[in-house]
């Protein structure tokens, strides 16, 4: 079991079953700068797309300003030792349209949804990956530098065992997925739950908000942390590379 040294992330608080963010378009937009992050003492910076071989997958990790100063917070909140692996942040639009046409093939048929009407399809496909409506004003969230997806690992550099892997398609993605004592068939799925339990609270206790399906996604500042935390948006899309240094 992980020794928490009293930092603020405590792995035996539950994660909450909360709902899936709705369509929330309040925002009171900011020109806030982007930054690149890179590997350090704090964090490994290890994108996936590009080793995933996607097109238009981004090799560089861009996020706003203000998620980075909260990161770094996070970071603080975690045991002696570990930091946090991310794997994914800024996208460009390409490569939301992109993710959305090759996953919702893998997703139709994995929850065996080819019977549904196509307004309740795509709302399924979306639990999983953004629709990419292109509209900067109400963007997919990757797009504006406000989401993160993201690990952690431990003093030795493993990646902690999170119950199922980044971007996969099966219930055990829910980030509350292992707090169901139906869940929980032994001491693997109790340290699943304790990893799940301490990244959380790390992110949430620094100011984010999780998105409920993905226990590796996290927000500040775009529509889904403004849905949960009630407030304006503050991030809009910003659609290409170009309009980063632009």
């Amino acid at each position: 079991m992980i020794n928490i040294n009293n930092k603020e992330a405590d792995p035996m608080r539950p994660i909450p079953t909360i709902g899936d963010p709705e369509r929330y378009i309040d925002s009171a937009f900011v020109n806030s700068a982007f930054i690149e992050l890179k590997s350090c003492d704090l964090w490994d910076v290890k994108m996936l797309y590009p080793i995933l071989h996607m097109d238009h997958a981004e090799e560089n990790c861009f996020v706003r300003k203000e998620m980075y100063e909260r990161l770094v917070k996070a970071a603080g909140n975690l045991p002696d030792g570990y930091r946090f692996r991310i794997w994914d942040a800024w996208r460009p639009f390409a490569l939301q349209h992109e993710l959305f046409e090759k996953y919702s093939v893998d997703i139709i048929r994995d929850f065996h949804l080819e019977e549904l009407p196509e307004a309740k399809r795509r709302a399924a496909i979306c639990k999983f990956v953004s629709d990419p409506v292109p509209d900067t004003k109400v963007p997919p969230a990757h797009t504006t530098g406000g989401a993160i997806d993201l690990t952690l690992l431990d003093p030795e550099g493993r990646e902690l065992p999170m119950g199922c892997g980044f971007d996969a398609f099966t219930d055990k993605t829910c980030a509350a997925y292992f707090e169901a004592p139906e869940h929980v068939q032994g001491a693997e799925d109790e340290q699943v739950r304790e990893n799940r339990r301490l990244l959380y609270y790390a992110m949430i206790d620094a100011g984010f908000t999780n998105l409920p399906s993905e226990w590796w996604h996290y927000d500040y500042g775009d529509r889904f942390w403004a849905y949960y935390m009630r407030k304006p948006a503050i991030y809009e899309g910003v659609f290409t590379r170009e309009e980063i240094h632009g």
